[in-house]
């Protein structure tokens, strides 16, 4: 029997173990921007287990976009240490399925494409840095528009493996100049979520052309008052994916992260 249908205000105010059992039902696959406040989410990657110790590697070499919060044991689906019962196979509200570098499909549910060689990594996401800016009276345009947050890749390149490599992926909120100065302060105190911010001001530094058209996520509007403040983004694994192909990765959509247990306030 399918569970009634809740709101976005009732979802954002959800238990996280009660939201995985609805998302896990099929109730939801969209964002997850602003949903079970307070809680830690987390950005998926999963790989086969020949590629794992190389990825765990990448991550080292490139903290700031991919702070790993756990891994799990080859062919275990669930993650030990980030809450209850979380089974990887069920609980994000849309994965995305790369063969080769390239995406074969985007399910909501990868019970199908699971095998026993695959490890999966928690990765430190934005979202978890949003509530402290948040009662710090910073506002978040995105959430306000119930929106997913902009997402582009950049010309930065990441450190590299013997077989990955890639652009760095970066998250954009806009803000006032004194909103940015406190967000920096805010977000420099959590460096399992990406930490201070890796770029403010003109995008075209960094590679983006137009801030209008995001490579992931939804775009938003930035005033003329306001200055773009980037973060290194959660999605760079996918960047890197598709560089490297790898012959199986599966990772989540953009915005659409594993919520956790864990309380923000813990990282």
């Amino acid at each position: 029997m399918s569970q009634p249908t809740l709101s976005f205000e009732q979802l954002r105010h959800s238990a996280p173990l009660a939201l995985r059992q609805y998302i896990a039902a099929g109730q939801y696959q969209g964002h997850t921007s602003g949903l079970a406040q307070g809680r830690v989410q987390a950005n998926i990657v999963i790989l086969p287990n020949d590629w794992a110790n190389e990825f765990l590697r990448y991550c080292t070499l490139n903290r700031q976009a991919c702070p790993v919060l756990d891994v799990t044991e080859p062919g275990d689906p669930y993650f030990r240490n980030l809450g209850t019962a979380i089974d990887i196979r069920h609980e994000v509200s849309r994965y995305r399925v790369y063969r080769h570098g390239e995406l074969s499909e985007e399910p909501s549910d990868i019970e199908h494409v699971w095998q026993d060689d695959l490890v999966a990594f928690a990765i430190g996401c934005s979202f978890s840095f949003e509530q402290p800016l948040l009662d710090a009276g910073i506002a978040l345009r995105h959430i306000d528009l119930g929106r997913n947050v902009a997402m582009y890749r950049t010309n930065i390149d990441t450190r590299p493996t013997a077989r990955l490599s890639g652009k760095l992926v970066v998250s954009m909120r806009p803000m006032q100049a004194a909103a940015a100065i406190q967000a920096i302060q805010i977000t420099a105190r959590m460096p399992n979520v990406h930490g201070a911010p890796v770029h403010i001001g003109d995008p075209a530094l960094i590679g983006i052309d137009s801030l209008s058209s995001p490579d992931y996520g939804d775009a938003v509007p930035v005033e003329a008052d306001e200055i773009p403040v980037f973060w290194a983004c959660g999605v760079t694994p996918q960047s890197v994916v598709q560089t490297s192909r790898p012959p199986l990765c599966i990772t989540h959509a953009p915005g659409c992260m594993l919520v956790t247990d864990v309380l923000n306030s813990a990282l």
